[in-house]
C-alpha cells in the first residue's frame, strides 16, 4: 500500500499559528516521506481594497506591500530552516493575489495531496466568516484539510524529532 499523502502544501500567513502548522507538516513529511512545501500568498485585493476605500494612498500601498513581500520570505526562510533541523526539505512558494484562489490554484496544478493550515481565529460575525481566508480554503480545497491546534502539543512533537545534522 502507498502513503496516502505524498505532496503536502503548509499555507504561511504570518501567524504563529501558521508556523505551528508548518511545524506540524514539518513532522508529517518526515513520517511520511512526502514532498513539503510552504506557500505564502500576498494579499493584493485586500491591499487594492485598502486603496480604494481611501485608507492607503498609492504610494502607502507600495511600501505596505513591500514590507509584507519581506514578512512573507521571512516566514519563508523561517519555515525551510525549521526543516532542514529535521531533515524535511521544504521548497517555498512566494505569490500574490487572492488568497484563496492562489491556494486553489497551486493544489490543482501541482496535485497536492494534503493542505495543512493553521488553527482559524474566532469568528465573530457573519461578515469576519465570509471573509476568512482560511474558511475559504477548507470549503474550496480539492484535497483533504487539516487544521492543526494546540500549539503546546505540536511544539512538543516537533521538539521530540531528532535533528539532523
Amino acid at each position: 500500500m502507498t502513503e496516502p499523502f505524498k505532496s503536502i502544501l503548509v499555507f504561511l500567513d504570518g501567524s504563529e499559528d501558521s508556523v505551528t502548522a508548518a511545524m506540524a507538516a514539518i513532522a508529517m513529511a518526515r513520517r511520511l516521506e512526502a514532498n513539503l512545501t510552504a506557500m505564502y500568498v500576498v494579499n493584493t485585493r485586500a491591499l487594492q481594497d485598502l486603496v480604494k476605500a481611501r485608507i492607503f494612498l498609492d504610494i502607502e500601498e507600495q511600501e505596505y506591500r513591500r514590507d509584507i513581500e519581506g514578512d512573507a520570505q521571512r516566514y519563508l526562510n523561517h519555515v525551510e530552516r525549521l526543516g532542514l533541523q529535521k531533515g524535511v526539505h521544504v521548497t517555498s512558494v512566494k505569490t500574490s493575489g487572492t488568497v484563496h484562489t492562489e491556494v486553489k490554484k497551486y493544489l490543482q496544478e501541482q496535485h497536492i495531496d494534503l493542505l495543512v493550515l493553521g488553527g482559524m481565529s474566532e469568528i465573530h460575525s457573519r461578515r469576519d466568516e465570509l471573509l476568512s481566508e482560511t474558511d475559504r480554503m477548507m470549503r474550496t480545497a480539492p484535497c483533504p484539510v487539516l487544521v492543526v491546534r494546540d500549539n503546546d502539543t505540536i511544539w512538543d512533537m516537533f521538539e521530540s524529532l531528532p535533528d539532523q545534522p
